[in-house]
């Protein structure tokens, strides 16, 4: 980092299936590695950070941020995902740029359209769910992020919004008559990831590397069996 006015940013999306590593200098996104699910673990995705930066020609401190998709998600690849970005931010000094999933899955929506639902499967019937509105331009949430039963939301739901999100993979042969977003753009991409860090970065924001978390609702199976072994 030397002050540059056009900032070097690391992306880092692995709330899903398919996750991708990204290097950007401001608006421009410069190159884009996808991982697939079996190569979101820690002992993977350094090493490709450690590729993109080599073939740049950049060191892990030339980065001004680093900026890391939150959740909702996988519980593995978020947790590989933030606490990669977590040690890099802290051995490096670069800012720590957290944004939730489902914000970077509504910008991907078609720009002339006011309302979306963001979901993914919760598992048991349910799924996390978020509403989007346009205001003055850009998407705001109009509903905290909440887990519903996929029923319970399908009925009450506006009628008039788009759906999104990689719930539609298992939910989207239920929604006859609903208008989804192209299935290309169902998923969290590094182009949106860098969009709304980008702004928070421009803002003069960071996230503290000891306190930022995955953004969950609801504890992991493995932490449920975990708890329920205890009662």
């Amino acid at each position: 980092m030397d002050g540059r006015s056009v900032p070097r940013l690391l992306i880092l999306e692995t709330s899903d299936r398919v996750g991708e590593v990204a290097l950007a200098e401001g608006p421009a996104l410069l190159t884009v590695r996808t991982l697939d699910e079996g190569r979101r673990h820690a002992r993977d995705l350094a090493p490709a950070v450690a590729e993109l930066l080599r073939a740049r020609g950049w060191t892990a401190r030339d980065l001004d941020a680093v900026v890391v998709s939150r959740g909702p998600g996988s519980y593995t690849g978020l947790r590989v995902g933030i606490i990669s970005a977590k040690v890099l931010a802290y051995a490096t000094g670069c800012r720590l740029l957290l944004i939730d999933t489902f914000a970077a899955l509504a910008a991907q929506a078609p720009e002339d359209i006011g309302h979306i639902d963001v979901l993914t499967d919760a598992q048991q019937e349910r799924v996390y769910v978020q509403s989007f509105a346009r205001q003055d331009g850009a998407w705001r949430a109009a509903t905290a992020l909440a887990i519903r039963p996929f029923a319970e939301w399908l009925a009450a739901r506006d009628a008039s919004a788009w759906v999104t999100g990689p719930g539609l993979r298992k939910w989207g042969t239920h929604l006859a008559g609903v208008t989804m977003v192209a299935a290309d753009r169902r998923e969290p991409h590094a182009e949106s990831l860098l969009r709304l860090g980008l702004t928070r970065y421009r803002a003069g924001e960071a996230d503290d590397p000891w306190k930022a978390e995955p953004l969950y609702l609801r504890p992991s199976a493995a932490e449920q069996q975990w708890d329920a072994r205890k009662a």
